[in-house]
């Protein structure tokens, strides 16, 4: 009584089409699961994105050896769907979307998460600016989802946003960089993990989670890799 009296008062949206879903349990809504543009293979074996022709282990730009962190994945191509969809999550106050977010990328990237043997999730922090102003970090809720789910521990407090960057979207590759050196640090103390998954929204040039591997390899860790929402599409 109590569950129906919530989904009553506070009915769940889908995060495709953010209408009610109608479905007693479901998080989407069953026509827009097939709208969702999920990763296929093959996919960069690096960074996780879709990679078109089938002779190729890496994408270009992983190719060339350019990233700190180990290795990534994430399960949606960031397209129109999923641009409204997070834009929604992290603008709009959808926060229960991340409990979506969460499952998707534990069913479809689980495996590899796996072989990891992450001893924690963290994610990238907001400035505290940015985060007055949005609420939440989106970032972290993800994380939280994820812990809850694996047993694996959420450290919000062990990566800080020190610098106040320019929103990435608007760079260009070499500018994102530039913006990026110097936004993080690491909580003071002994770094308490080896291995460790970053967690974010969106991956699509890597500047974001190489910075912060950077911040956490100097810090003492021997391996980070990272998880994601979505990735922008590979070549």
């Amino acid at each position: 009584m109590k569950a129906d009296l919530i989904g009553l008062l506070f009915p769940r949206r889908c995060p495709v089409c953010h209408d009610v879903v109608e479905d007693r349990g479901e998080r989407v809504c069953k026509i827009c699961r097939l709208k969702l543009p999920y990763v296929r293979e093959p996919s960069c074996r690096k960074c996780g994105k879709p990679l078109y022709a089938e002779e190729k282990e890496y994408c270009r730009d992983c190719a060339a050896g350019k990233h700190v962190f180990r290795q990534g994945k994430a399960p949606f191509l960031y397209d129109e769907v999923m641009r409204q969809s997070v834009s929604r999550f992290k603008y709009g106050g959808r926060r229960e979307y991340a409990a979506f977010y969460a499952e998707e990328i534990l069913r479809k990237c689980c495996r590899e998460a796996l072989l990891w043997k992450a001893e924690a999730f963290v994610p990238i922090p907001l400035h505290p600016s940015r985060r007055r102003k949005r609420g939440f970090n989106q970032a972290e809720l993800l994380a939280d989802e994820l812990a809850k789910r694996t047993g694996i521990p959420s450290d919000a407090g062990l990566l800080r946003r020190v610098k106040k960057t320019h929103v990435q979207k608007e760079l260009s590759r070499e500018e994102r960089s530039a913006n990026l050196k110097g936004a993080f640090s690491v909580r003071k103390g002994n770094l308490p993990y080896k291995k460790v998954i970053l967690i974010d929204d969106i991956y699509t040039t890597g500047s974001t989670v190489d910075e912060a591997a950077r911040v956490l390899l100097k810090a003492g860790a021997d391996s980070v890799y990272f998880l994601c929402i979505c990735v922008g599409r590979g070549n």
